[in-house]
């Protein structure tokens, strides 16, 4: 029975990533967040999806360093973890962040500093373990940053640095760090941009993209696939193209 932790666990994409794993056995799962009553509602869906799988709940200030600490130190003296999907994050307002510094340091800290001490917390039991797997969700949005939402852009770039920091911390050991990429994706945090028109990814298969990248350890992850090749190009368009470009 692998022992699989999820922080921000009551997100969409992150309960379908459990609903997975316990169909293909009846897995340890830790659940962490924020609000008791939604973990709760997510840990008795997945026990009736599965009854011979063990389901946790953690509660954690995620933006509290102290507090997670001790949270990841709790989860770990219980029992050895295999796998850590770190999942959680908002997507601000670009508009609300330029227009108070408060909202602008929340989202920031929210989906980038707080992923990122998740992420060290854990890698240190892994170190100690010599073995595990450690993913981390961020977007495409921190490729480049872009006007349209450059705050969240700048959070998630610095998920993606801090996840190739880990990366080469770990090569060549057994120990393997995941970095996920995805593009819009259908989920309750995008609902302003479904309901702009926008077309967004199904988020049951984002999921089944995400387990089988932290399967197999891979370092990186565009879901769906085609985001690799759109990035790319604007990561690399020249900033006399790129300047005239309303993105």
């Amino acid at each position: 029975m692998q022992h699989i932790v999820i922080i921000g666990a009551t997100s969409v994409m992150a309960e379908h990533c459990a609903r997975l794993w316990l169909q293909e056995a009846p897995h340890h799962l830790t659940l962490v967040g924020r609000d008791e009553a939604r973990c709760q509602r997510v840990a008795q869906d997945l026990r009736a999806r599965n009854a011979q799988a063990r389901v946790d709940i953690e509660l954690c200030d995620f933006l509290d360093p102290q507090a997670i600490q001790a949270c990841i130190a709790r989860i770990t003296a219980q029992t050895p973890v295999d796998q850590v999907l770190i999942a959680h994050g908002t997507l601000p307002e670009q508009a609300s962040c330029q227009a108070e510094l408060t909202t602008c340091q929340q989202a920031l800290a929210i989906n980038g500093l707080s992923p990122a001490l998740f992420a060290e917390a854990f890698a240190g039991h892994f170190a100690l373990r010599g073995q595990g797997t450690l993913a981390l969700i961020g977007s495409v949005a921190g490729d480049r940053g872009r006007q349209s939402n450059y705050v969240y852009g700048a959070a998630k770039g610095l998920v993606t640095r801090y996840a190739q920091g880990l990366q080469h911390r770990f090569a060549n050991t057994a120990i393997k760090v995941v970095l996920i990429k995805p593009g819009p994706t259908d989920t309750p945090m995008t609902a302003a941009l479904k309901s702009q028109g926008a077309r967004l990814a199904p988020v049951t298969q984002v999921a089944v993209d995400i387990v089988k990248a932290m399967q197999n350890g891979q370092p990186t992850l565009y879901t769906p696939g085609k985001w690799r090749l759109i990035m790319w190009v604007i990561r690399h368009l020249p900033s006399v193209i790129f300047n005239r470009l309303k993105i």
